[in-house]
This record gives structure tokens, C-alpha cells and sequence, in this order.
């Protein structure tokens, strides 16, 4: 067992949200912010940013671990993205403007493909295709619900190839 792995979780914690350089067995070195530390594995998770808003995940197993170097710290921005990276797109925030933004956007995409679709509701947030499916804000494949199994995976398919195509 090397050093890394004889760390406390609460050792581990200090280093969440900072830049580090990890040197591991064989000189092999990896850089990146931490976003967390196995408690189990000690298997440190490295976000980095090579584009402007995609960031990549890199796990250095806790095992190979041989010095962790903190470079700098994190400020707010950064501990924001990093937040953000494993939250699954429906628990992000949503300003009403945004949601009416989706809504109207998807609802003139469905239109565009002859895909019957309407509002309903007190507010007429939500959306209802053909009668029978509705999508509820924020408006994606997990918000679809229907009876119809066979309509309801068709939509959650077409949902799926149309976000792909906004981001």
C-alpha cells in the first residue's frame, strides 16, 4: 500500500476542486482538476477541458499513485463546471425563458416534421404529440410519457437525434 492510499477520505478532500499533477508508476504523469477521490480505490478522477466546453474524465488508479502536486486552486467559476460535469442535464437549472426558449424550439422542430403537437396545461408547458405522448419541461427523451410503448421510444429516439444536433 503506497502513501496515496494510507490517506484519510478527508486527506483526499482537500485536494477536490484543484489543479493537480499526479505522478504515477513508471513516470507516467496526468494533470487535471479533481473533481473526486475513491474512498475505496483511492483512484483519483481528473476532469480537464481541451475544448472550449467539453471537458474529459481521467481515473488514475489509487494503486499506481506515487505523488499528487497541487498546482492551484479552484475558484467559483471552476468549482461550478465541475459540478456540472456528472449532473445529469435534467437536474440543471432552467430559467423560465430558457424552458420557453426549448419548448417553442422543439415544438416548431416537431412541426417542421409534420409531427401533429400542441400545448396543454394551465400554463401550456407541456407539450402533447398526437394526443396520445407528452413531454413535460425541460423537454427531453426522459420528460416523454405515453401509454404506447412503440410511440413513446419512436419519440424519445427523434428527441435524442434532435438535441444532438443543438449542441
Amino acid at each position: 500500500m503506497n502513501d496515496w492510499q494510507r490517506k484519510s477520505p478527508l486527506d483526499w478532500e482537500t485536494y477536490v476542486n484543484k489543479l493537480v499533477k499526479v505522478v504515477a508508476v513508471e513516470k507516467h504523469e496526468y494533470e487535471g482538476w479533481v473533481l473526486t477521490v475513491d474512498p475505496v480505490s483511492a483512484t483519483i478522477v481528473l476532469a480537464t477541458f481541451p475544448e472550449k466546453d467539453k471537458g474529459s474524465l481521467s481515473f488514475v488508479m489509487g494503486h499506481a499513485v506515487q505523488k499528487v502536486e497541487i498546482l492551484q486552486e479552484g475558484d467559483g467559476d471552476m468549482k461550478q463546471r465541475l459540478a456540472c460535469i456528472l449532473a445529469p442535464e435534467e437536474s440543471q437549472a432552467y430559467s423560465l425563458e430558457e424552458l420557453e426558449e426549448r419548448k417553442n424550439a422543439l415544438k416548431a422542430w416537431l412541426e417542421t416534421n409534420h409531427i401533429p403537437v400542441g400545448e396543454q396545461g394551465e400554463l401550456g408547458r407541456t407539450l402533447s404529440v398526437a394526443g396520445v405522448l407528452t413531454i413535460e419541461p425541460p423537454y427531453g427523451p426522459e420528460q416523454c410519457s405515453s401509454a404506447n410503448e412503440i410511440i413513446l421510444s419512436r419519440v424519445q429516439g427523434l428527441l435524442q437525434g434532435y438535441l444532438g444536433q443543438q449542441r
